[in-house]
This record gives structure tokens, sequence and C-alpha cells, in this order.
């Protein structure tokens, strides 16, 4: 395998085939970026169905716990943008997941629900989303709490 040269004239790639990543070895969010790419994919394999990925189940679990929440309100509560969000909801719609109501007090306002269908679904999806975390678990250990924690600091200081 040839050698070849950046614009600092150190070589680029190896004989070894290694991708070197430079100063993006050490960036958190990049990290974060892999380990969550990781995680998703590791799941979706175990639930053995691509559409529904993790943050189909995430908004799904939001539904669940908060019957009646409105679009807006699982967009924020998940970090997504209306853009991502209006085509989950719509395809949860479309395959009988969830409903949606219009609000009795205000047109703007749709509240959702998980229909019966999506309430066998998420339990499905629930029971397959504790297994891959018992996988992370065991990575992670006794620092577990301590990872989370920080997590949600990350979280909270860039919202």
């Amino acid at each position: 395998m040839s050698k070849s040269k950046g614009q600092s004239g150190k070589e680029t790639s190896g004989t070894d085939g290694q991708i070197r990543l430079g100063p993006l070895e050490n960036f958190i969010g990049f990290n974060l970026r892999l380990a969550q790419d990781a995680s998703f994919q590791t799941y979706a394999q175990h639930v053995g169905k691509p559409h529904l990925r993790p943050g189909r189940f995430a908004a799904m679990m939001l539904i669940h716990q908060n019957p009646g929440i409105t679009q807006m309100e699982l967009s924020r509560a998940i970090a997504r943008d209306k853009s991502s969000v209006t085509p989950l909801v719509q395809t949860l719609q479309r395959e009988g997941l969830i409903t949606r109501t219009p609000s009795e007090t205000d047109r703007r306002r749709v509240h959702m629900r998980l229909t019966q269908a999506g309430e066998e679904v998420l339990e499905s999806l629930l029971a397959h989303a504790e297994e891959h975390d018992r996988k992370l678990d065991a990575i992670v250990g006794e620092r577990k709490a301590e990872l989370l924690e920080l997590l949600k600091l990350i979280t909270r200081q860039l919202t």
C-alpha cells in the first residue's frame, strides 16, 4: 500500500490499514457519536426490524409515559426538530401504532396516544432495549451512574 502525504507533509495512511483520527481521537463529541452509532446498530440487529430503530422506541415510550403529549413536546423531549419528528409521527400513525386527536381547546395542538397495537410493539421493544442495556451495563460496570450523570450534565449544559 502506498503512503500519501497531507498538507503537513506527514503520511496520511499507513500500511497497517488504520485510519489516523488525529485530534478527533480525543474529542468527546466524536466519541459520543461513535458510541451512539455502535449502540444503535447493535440494538437494531438485536430487534431484527430495521424500521424499529431506537428513536422510534424512544418516541413510543414517551407517548406511552405521557398520554396526550403533543408533537412539539415530543420533539423537545427527544431533542429532534420538527422536520425529523413529523415523518416519525406520520409513520407511527400510518402503521396504527399511535392515534392523533385534535385538542378541544386549541386547534393547533394535536394529542398523541399509543394504540393497543402500539402498546404491544412497545412491550416487545422494551424487552429488547432492556437486554441491550444489560450489555451496556456490563461494559461500563460500576461506573454506570457516573457515566449517566456526565451524559446528563453535557445535555443540561449544552441545551
